[in-house]
């Protein structure tokens, strides 16, 4: 059983910009297809590294360390993408292209590598436990978003409840400048749900991710983190 106040073990987080251009998001689109194109193959890699790390947790318990650190880069890759366009038009500095952490970006994910990992649990947390998550990310991110790929439509801010509210930001700073830091803070909270449940569904860890919206540009405090309900593991 984990520790009541332990944070989640991904942690995102996004610095909105001050004045951000009111019209950059017009073309942010164009701005971004290099990140788009490169995005498309790294998933496609993600999704490979995932399947091998599938058979090296439940053969082994744990995750081999360097597949795991790809993986974490291309969420974080993914991330600073998404922020910079449409899944929070959080910020007008064009994203970096690196798998590597960027201290100094607005925009950053990390995630703590588990030391063992279920290797029952890994048969069934990707598909039947994230059942319920799935229906939540999907109103989110869209409904045509598929099970396990979790992955490649949200992170472009491809439609659903956060393409619709980046919209309504995006009209709103170009006719006042001001991007709204209550729609802000609740679409930071629904990328964070979502990254969640996307290290959870390509067996990054076996914590459960809660059933919260962890709403604002950096993560809750220990103290308010602590619903985070791990599911109690099969046999390893």
């Amino acid at each position: 059983m984990k520790n009541h106040t332990s944070p989640y073990p991904l942690q995102l987080t996004g610095e909105l910009a001050p004045g951000l251009s009111r019209g950059l998001w017009l073309v942010k689109w164009l701005l971004a297809i290099p990140h788009f194109v490169l995005l498309f193959f790294l998933w496609v890699a993600f999704a490979v590294v995932s399947v091998i790390a599938f058979f090296a947790i439940l053969f082994t318990g744990r995750y081999p360390r360097r597949l795991f650190e790809f993986n974490v880069g291309v969420l974080r890759w993914s991330w600073r993408v998404g922020f910079y366009s449409y899944s929070a038009l959080g910020t007008d500095r064009y994203p970096p292209f690196t798998l590597k952490d960027v201290p100094d970006y607005p925009a950053r994910v990390a995630v703590a590598y588990p030391e063992s990992l279920s290797r029952g649990l890994v048969l069934i947390k990707w598909w039947l436990l994230a059942i319920p998550h799935y229906l939540i990310v999907g109103v989110f991110a869209g409904g045509g978003m598929a099970a396990w790929a979790v992955g490649n439509g949200w992170l472009l801010g491809s439609g659903g409840l956060i393409g619709l509210l980046v919209a309504i930001a995006a009209v709103t700073l170009l006719f006042t400048t001001r991007y709204p830091k209550p729609l802000y803070d609740f679409l930071l909270g629904m990328n964070r749900w979502v990254f969640r449940v996307a290290a959870y569904s390509s067996l990054m860890t076996d914590v459960y991710p809660p059933f919260r919206l962890d709403m604002g540009g950096t993560e809750p405090p220990p103290d308010a983190a602590g619903l985070v309900s791990p599911i109690p593991a099969v046999a390893q």
